[in-house]
């Protein structure tokens, strides 16, 4: 469920210590991730909600040492814990609201988002301002390292039909924010949608 950013701080802010140890095996569904989002050595990729930092190390080791790794966080606790990881090595760390990026328009190459759909008080704008600073013909990948049935199976629920990311709303949604979707995998093992920048009227 979309929440709103004071009540999302307060939420990771209490689990950021102990947040990489909850999940400590999803390393290689992130690597995984990465590399289907197509990145090149040189290009500039921006990890959006990056927590921890968990994707930037794939991130980094996908664009080489000429590349560019943006991770954008909204908590501070959780950028602190990326630190401590020694996750601040593979990229720059932004204390920063996603729905207000401090980068330039189109000066990213590819978008990284895990888990943070739900995240967000106003999704449509947030993804806006994520095609906002996206290159035309640049690429998005909404991840999480399970499936909507086994996530919500963690938290005790099931899944409903107005589900923001079942294939049916989730295709609009982006239509609506400037991406336009590219593939949708839901499996137990991971959700993983590949979206592109829309062509804008010119066809750029």
């Amino acid at each position: 469920m979309s929440d709103d950013p004071t009540r999302v701080k307060e939420f990771f802010t209490a689990r950021a210590d102990g947040w990489d140890a909850r999940f400590p095996d999803d390393g290689p569904a992130y690597g995984a991730a990465v590399a289907d989002l197509g990145l090149r050595p040189g290009d500039a990729v921006l990890d959006a909600g990056c927590g921890t930092g968990r994707a930037l190390p794939a991130l980094r080791g996908a664009v080489g040492p000429r590349g560019t790794v943006l991770g954008a966080d909204l908590t501070p606790a959780m950028l602190r814990a990326a630190v401590r990881a020694g996750r601040e090595r593979e990229g720059r760390l932004l204390l920063a609201d996603v729905t207000r990026l401090p980068l330039r328009d189109g000066s990213v190459d590819a978008v990284f988002a895990a888990g943070l759909i739900s995240h967000l008080a106003d999704a449509e704008a947030g993804f806006r301002e994520l095609a906002r600073v996206a290159r035309p013909g640049g690429r998005l990948a909404l991840f999480h390292p399970v499936g909507r049935a086994a996530l919500a199976a963690r938290h005790g629920r099931q899944i409903t039909a107005d589900d923001e990311r079942a294939e049916e709303n989730l295709g609009p949604f982006l239509g609506r924010s400037g991406w336009r979707m590219v593939s949708y995998v839901d499996e137990d093992a991971r959700f993983l949608v590949i979206a592109e920048m829309s062509p804008g009227p010119d066809g750029a």
